[in-house]
């Protein structure tokens, strides 16, 4: 056995996979679909739903500080608007894969470890409110400012009509954009998996591409591609049931 080759089985079975051989067991019979399979379909879901859920705690209210600093807004802060907008275009112009590298040592004393599914969250937090809380501006910048004039007449305060009539009248729009948020973190998350995230995505590096295993690479894209549908119809049904008009 060559040196160059035994310094591969000792960096694959450094990620978790044993060594490569002849005979290795497929589908049904293949222990990396049968046990692993679905704890990483567990750790996806992890990964989705709480950098998700934590994203769009944090970027509804940025999306609308944005709007109402912005011109035309509430209480425009044309200096203030402008700085926060140049943050938020600084960290989505990070790409996600240098972004979870980078924040390594912060993962490190936040989570206690750079890798595994928490470490991920984190950075996929980071990476992705900025990109919801475009979305969030874009939504209720496009809302008829007709509506805004008569809650200000009805006497109306600023809260009241960010809330009220800025959020309530674009509810189905942030709901649509929440789940093409979600469905963004599942890509991302596929990414993690490069850098030990967890997940589906590092199943897939770890035996579909390390170990050369098509089978485990069909289960995991196939897992991947349930998830992303089931997110969709759930969406589509919470933007239908919300949707007043």
């Amino acid at each position: 056995m060559s040196i160059l080759h035994m310094t591969a089985e000792v960096l694959t079975t450094g990620l978790g996979v044993l060594p490569t051989g002849p005979g290795d067991p497929t589908w049904g019979d293949n222990p990396a679909i049968t046990e692993k399979f679905l704890p990483a379909v567990g750790e996806t879901l992890l990964m989705t739903f709480w950098p998700t859920f934590f994203t769009v705690v944090l970027g509804v209210p940025l999306g609308l500080f944005l709007v109402q600093t912005g011109p035309g807004g509430l209480t425009p802060r044309r200096g203030l608007n402008q700085v926060v907008s140049a943050v938020v275009n600084v960290l989505r112009s990070f790409p996600f894969i240098i972004l979870i590298i980078a924040l390594g040592p912060v993962m490190q004393v936040v989570v206690g470890s750079k890798l595994g599914w928490r470490a991920a969250s984190l950075a996929l937090v980071i990476s992705a409110v900025p990109f919801f809380a475009r979305l969030v501006e874009s939504n209720i910048a496009s809302l008829d400012h007709g509506k805004i004039e008569a809650a200000q007449m009805m006497g109306a305060s600023n809260r009241q009509i960010r809330w009220g009539v800025q959020v309530r009248e674009t509810l189905p729009q942030i709901v649509r954009a929440t789940t093409v948020l979600a469905i963004t973190v599942i890509g991302y998350n596929a990414m993690a998996g490069a850098v030990g995230g967890g997940g589906l995505g590092q199943m897939a590096i770890n035996y579909g591409y390390n170990r050369f295993q098509n089978d485990v690479m069909v289960v995991t894209i196939i897992g991947i591609i349930v998830i992303v549908m089931l997110i969709q119809l759930i969406g589509d049904m919470i933007s239908r049931l919300v949707d007043h008009r």
